[in-house]
């Protein structure tokens, strides 16, 4: 499957997104580059956080991506750090879009935004990788684990991000931050498991802690791959990225292993086999051989994390949804998965106590 370097289809500007498109060239004529002509202005169907928009003006195509405009919480929609460690990896030689210039001024569009390169490639939907042949997907699984064995391999300080997140203890912090955002966003409403998780997951927390640059979203549908050739030639949605525990962020791509194909295009229900497919303690040793590891002894665990860290983020959909503000046309679709999303997350704190 060939798309353009968009997450998925184009349309016309959802209304409450909409904004002035002759400031926004006479921006772009100031800070980017001249821009002769309309500026054609279309809008990413996705984008469940920050809205994205497709640009195109003299025969050149960029990517926008703004801070939804209204009422948001503090710490999210952060584009200005999205813009900072793609710059910053890019000059690592890291695969990302080409950052051209953010922009602070809320004046300009109504609220900040940056704007990158339209980077041509494929984008898949479904972990299982359904539109290859069989033979071709272990190449291209193998790419997304190598992609993410470099990324934690950077030295943050080298590249300029030594101060772009604290050094320590990234899992109980990230366990304080989405209980808080989970328990404040009343809109949204209670979860029996997610109750149970806020109370579970502190006093699990694996002894050991490692710092390195971590995605945070690490997932299939975030990469682009290059045309014709399993490899992977830029990594989108830096939102959530930080720097953190490198497992932590291995384990929300692992994560794959345990969730349906409806969600997130997990791998639950495929004969791997059959598919062409590593199973997950392949994958796991193959990161754990690029990365110098013996093993992932706690990995039930940084799944139970991950799980609940995107159930609280399917809750902040939900309260979104809620205010009015949700970026994205299939926000209720992704808000209706919060239940099953957290009884995943349970089922795996349940594993841990278990011993399984």
């Amino acid at each position: 499957m060939t798309a353009p370097s968009a997450k998925d289809e184009l349309a016309d500007v959802r209304p409450h997104l909409r904004f002035d498109a002759e400031r926004l060239r006479d921006w772009m004529s100031r800070h980017v580059a001249p821009v002769e002509g309309p500026l054609q202005v279309r809008q990413f169907s996705g984008g469940q956080s920050n809205p994205t928009y497709c640009m195109q003006a003299a025969g050149h195509s960029y990517v926008l991506r703004r801070k939804p405009p209204g009422p948001i919480l503090k710490g999210a929609h952060a584009v200005e750090r999205e813009a900072r460690v793609m710059q910053a990896l890019g000059t690592a030689g890291f695969p990302v879009p080409r950052v051209h210039a953010l922009c602070t001024d809320e004046t300009v569009i109504g609220s900040a935004f940056y704007l990158m390169d339209l980077v041509q490639g494929r984008i898949f939907w479904n972990a299982s990788f359904p539109d290859l042949p069989v033979a071709q997907r272990a190449a291209h699984f193998d790419a997304m684990n190598a992609t993410l064995a470099a990324l934690h391999g950077l030295d943050p300080a080298a590249i300029g991000l030594g101060d772009y997140g604290r050094p320590d203890a990234y899992v109980a912090r990230q366990i304080a931050r989405w209980s808080k955002q989970y328990q404040e966003d009343d809109m949204a409403g209670r979860n029996p498991d997610m109750d149970r998780l806020v109370e579970w997951l502190p006093a699990h927390i694996p002894a050991g802690d490692e710092t390195a640059i971590v995605h945070g979203d690490y997932r299939v549908d975030n990469m682009i791959f290059h045309p014709t050739e399993p490899r992977v030639i830029a990594v989108l949605d830096w939102e959530l990225s930080t720097l953190g525990h490198p497992l932590a962020d291995f384990a929300y791509h692992a994560m794959m292993y345990r969730m349906p194909a409806d969600i997130l295009g997990g791998l639950v229900g495929t004969d791997l086999r059959a598919a062409g497919l590593p199973t997950e303690p392949e994958y796991v040793a193959a990161y754990c051989r690029r990365t110098g590891r013996a093993g992932i002894p706690n990995l039930d665990f940084y799944i139970s994390f991950n799980l609940f860290r995107f159930a609280a983020i399917l809750h902040g959909i939900r309260g979104r949804l809620a205010r009015g503000t949700a970026a994205s046309a299939d926000a209720a679709s992704m808000s209706g998965k919060l239940e099953r999303v957290a009884a995943l997350a349970w089922e795996q704190a349940r594993r841990v106590d278990d011993g399984s």
